[in-house]
């Protein structure tokens, strides 16, 4: 079965809104830095899910968010597919989230600096290139980046992605 989530980027000021996962037991993403987001719940939109998310998780409310792309993961028999927002008008007011620490990162930052995904190093970089919509596939085995197709293709850019390159592991408690 896919599971259907929605991730979204929080824009201020040159900076992302990060959460960094630290908080639940048993985090697949334990010690990684990520937007806000999360699973869908019965009958919501991608729109739905993902401002109820970010509501749930920072206690922003976003009101024009910009649908990205959608993303395709797979690792052995786990499917999912993401839809992956980006949003600049929000308002509320920024409360801790029992998930992780929240904290504005610049941009370049999240990019080069903080432990991620690699996959989400290539669909951020697509997002800052303000690339047009996109379908992204991103296919796993053991938490290192083994195929990337964008639109369908191989994805052959090297400057973002280096074959068999592992994600930072996750901390072990």
């Amino acid at each position: 079965m896919t599971e259907l989530t929605t991730l979204c980027y929080l824009e201020q000021n040159g900076c992302y809104l990060m959460m960094h996962r630290t908080k639940k037991m048993n985090d697949p993403n334990h010690d990684l830095w990520l937007g806000l987001g999360g699973h869908f719940e019965e009958g919501e939109s991608p729109e739905e899910c993902m401002i109820r998310e970010v509501r749930e998780e920072s206690g922003l409310i976003v009101s024009e968010p910009k649908l990205r792309g959608m993303v395709t993961f797979s690792d052995g028999d786990w499917h999912e597919l993401m839809f992956l927002f980006s949003a600049t008008d929000f308002h509320g007011e920024l409360l801790p989230c029992n998930e992780g620490d929240l904290l504005w990162v610049e941009k370049q930052r999240v990019l080069h600096q903080l432990p991620i995904w690699e996959g989400d190093r290539i669909f951020l970089s697509l997002m800052e290139q303000d690339k047009p919509f996109f379908s992204l596939k991103l296919t796993y085995s053991h938490r290192r980046l083994q195929e990337v197709l964008l639109n369908g293709k191989p994805f052959t850019d090297r400057n973002l992605w280096d074959p068999g390159t592992e994600t930072p592991p996750a901390r072990k408690e």
